[in-house]
């Protein structure tokens, strides 16, 4: 999902600081080590410790809500404090180690982002699951548009061979870009900006010792969590109606309604991640469709929709909530497709009318006739370590023709020219993306599959539209996406005084070290759990979404329930509104007006995850009020503890669920 923009009062003060304080020790012109010294083995290990953890995050959060917050504060401070750790046991040990440096610090976290990013670009909740058998029967094999033929089970051999095949082509894409985006149009990219201060902080005696109470912080929650959520499986029994994620907290008749507190530390820690409008724009869209929508169409059982279908029948009460879901999710994409591209388009136009404009700066606090000496030694170090072209459009070429070979040989129904017109268009998709992200902090490489989504599944038609959709989303989404976070690490490399030589290549190190774990981690998960299951824990929502969307792309509206289009409009349009409203407002109006984005999210999936992250919304609020700079320090990690101990959980609950040992107690609530 596209992060939420956090606007220019927020950028522009990290720039300052980062400015000030980022480089740690420009004032005494600290000298940073050659590239090949800031990718080390440690820094390699320590990657693939946190890769593998984040992608078993990620799998989770994809399978349950599809809510994925960004974890780079967590991968940043959790690898200060691992390698900070091995050299203090070296240094106890009389072995002498090589000094810990920013630019190794930038280059783990550069390597774990791009690691657990495999996770979610590879649509292992969204568009490969899409295919399975279960999707399919979930839909029901008498749906118009929904072939036995189009259905492509999980498999380790292919799923490998399929990431390694999409997942480097938007590393090489915009490469030749890099000073362009960074240097001449100073693009803020908030999310790299933000990190790259972090990790500066840490690498100061005062950051430093900041640093080690929030890694105490974050172990003392991780802590926490991991044990509440081993005490919460002796209770859930066999089945998923049973324990604390079944707690009916509000009362029986609204736990029918799916509103009740399942005291999941994730979703609260995402609720302390999130910003406060997310939060409650997910609760509003719980009231709206599980307390008002969904009762109301319910009633007109035996009149819009046979009343004996059962609670997962598209053609019922369920084909509801889908469609419009999806309407909205297509209404707020399509506004903030468009948003970004004119927005690019204005912003590139003034690059060329004016040469010397410069976006997001003001102008009064820059004299580029006299740069500053640490802006100099900036853009000398960003440029000393070139990549050089002919490996990028190499790279590139090279990648791109493997792909039109293998991707038709697993997916026959997706021809070579289709891929290859893929690979031809995604390079202007990957930079309006890149673009958008530097100004806004808004990343629609969803979008962008989506469209690609549908536009090959109406062309490919009915005899295989739906698989070569799919996939063919998965080709653009990852390209764009990989692209864009490539972007927002060349920023922070930028500003840590990091080789981008050698973020490059822990962004290649990252990728394929993600093209190995992340089907492995998914794979535990497909074998140890029911994924798919509409009762079950790991529900995977967007795989029934994203089919849908393939078969809408090639059957058209007829197979909707009575009155759902009209509906779907309805919500189509207010998404549009809406974002519209955001955006002609003031600030101080816009930021009281909800996102049809994560309004959305609940509107299919169901109300329980949404009062788990207002609680944590609810925990950050409170504590703003009673001390905003411990707030400030320690929510993150906090957050990251919970999610983290949450996710750590999983794998032992999966080892128990492959050797068949269960739960000793089902503890459940029922009326009398």
């Amino acid at each position: 999902m596209g992060k939420e923009a956090t606007g220019s009062e927020v950028c522009m003060p990290l720039l300052d600081d980062a400015d000030k304080h980022g480089s740690g020790g420009e004032k005494d012109l600290e000298v940073p080590p050659p590239w090949k010294e800031q990718i080390t083995v440690r820094g390699i290990v320590v990657s693939v410790v946190l890769g593998g953890l984040f992608c078993i995050i990620t799998h989770k959060l994809n399978l349950t809500v599809g809510v994925i917050p960004s974890l780079n504060v967590a991968a940043g401070l959790l690898g200060f404090f691992l390698v900070k750790t091995w050299t203090g046991i070296m240094s106890k040990l009389g072995i002498w180690t090589t000094p810990f440096t920013r630019q190794e610090n930038t280059v783990i976290q550069t390597c774990v982002v791009a690691c657990y990013g495999i996770a979610f670009s590879g649509g292992f909740g969204t568009y490969m699951i899409a295919m399975d058998q279960t999707t399919y029967n979930l839909i029901g094999a008498d749906y118009p548009g929904n072939r036995v033929e189009d259905i492509k089970n999980p498999s380790l051999g292919w799923m490998i061979a399929y990431i390694f095949t999409v997942s480097f082509l938007g590393l090489f894409c915009l490469v030749p870009l890099r000073k362009v985006m960074v240097v001449d149009y100073k693009l803020t990219y908030p999310s790299g900006t933000a990190t790259a201060f972090l990790i500066n902080s840490f690498h100061t005696p005062k950051g430093a010792e900041t640093a080690r109470k929030q890694v105490r912080c974050l172990g003392k929650y991780l802590s926490i969590s991991f044990v509440w959520s081993f005490f919460k499986w002796f209770f859930s029994g066999i089945g998923d109606s049973c324990g604390f994620d079944n707690f009916p907290t509000l009362g029986l008749e609204a736990y029918k309604n799916t509103f009740y507190f399942d005291f999941s530390p994730t979703y609260i820690g995402c609720g302390l991640i999130c910003p406060h409008i997310v939060n409650c724009s997910v609760l509003l869209g719980a009231i709206i469709s599980w307390g008002c929508l969904w009762p109301l169409i319910s009633k007109r059982a035996g009149d819009w929709y046979p009343a004996d279908l059962g609670s997962n029948d598209f053609k019922g009460l369920y084909g509801y909530k889908v469609f419009v879901a999806i309407s909205l999710i297509l209404g707020d994409g399509l506004y903030n497709l468009v948003k970004i591209i004119s927005i690019t388009s204005k912003e590139v136009y003034s690059q060329y009318a004016k040469r010397n404009a410069i976006p997001l700066i003001n102008n009064s606090h820059v004299n580029d006739n006299a740069k500053s000496v640490e802006e100099q030694r900036r853009e000398e170090i960003f440029m000393k370590d070139r990549i050089p072209f002919w490996v990028a459009a190499s790279g590139y070429v090279g990648f791109a023709a493997i792909s039109v070979g293998v991707i038709p040989a697993i997916f026959p129904p997706l021809k070579w020219y289709l891929v290859l017109i893929s690979y031809v268009v995604a390079p202007a998709f990957a930079f309006c993306n890149s673009y958008g992200a530097g100004l806004t902090d808004w990343s629609l490489a969803s979008t962008y599959g989506k469209l690609g989504l549908f536009i090959f599944a109406s062309s490919v038609g009915s005899n295989g539209g739906v698989i070569a959709g799919l996939v063919a989303c998965g080709v653009m989404m990852s390209i764009v996406c990989t692209a864009s976070d490539l972007m927002q690490d060349f920023k922070t490399g930028y500003l840590t005084l990091s080789s981008p030589r050698s973020m490059f290549i822990s962004q290649l190190t990252g990728t394929l070290i993600g093209c190995i774990l992340a089907p492995l981690t998914f794979w535990m998960f497909w074998r140890a759990f029911d994924i798919g299951s509409p009762d079950g824990a790991y529900k995977a929502p967007y795989a029934v979404i994203f089919r849908e969307m393939a078969i809408l792309g090639v059957e058209g509206f007829s197979s909707l329930p009575k009155h759902c289009l009209q509906i779907c409009y309805a919500f189509f349009t207010s998404a549009i509104l809406i974002n519209l409203l955001r955006d002609l407002t003031t600030h101080k109006i816009s930021r009281f007006i909800p996102i049809p984005m994560a309004m959305a999210i609940p509107f299919y999936i169901g109300a329980y995850f949404a009062i788990d992250m207002f609680v944590g919304s609810v925990i950050l609020f409170v504590w703003e009020r009673l001390d905003r700079k411990d707030a400030e320090q320690y929510s993150g990690a906090m957050a990251s503890g919970l999610i983290c101990g949450d996710g750590i959980w999983t794998v032992p609950s999966a080892i128990l669920s492959l050797c068949k040992v269960n739960p000793p107690i089902c503890m459940l609530f029922s009326s009398t």
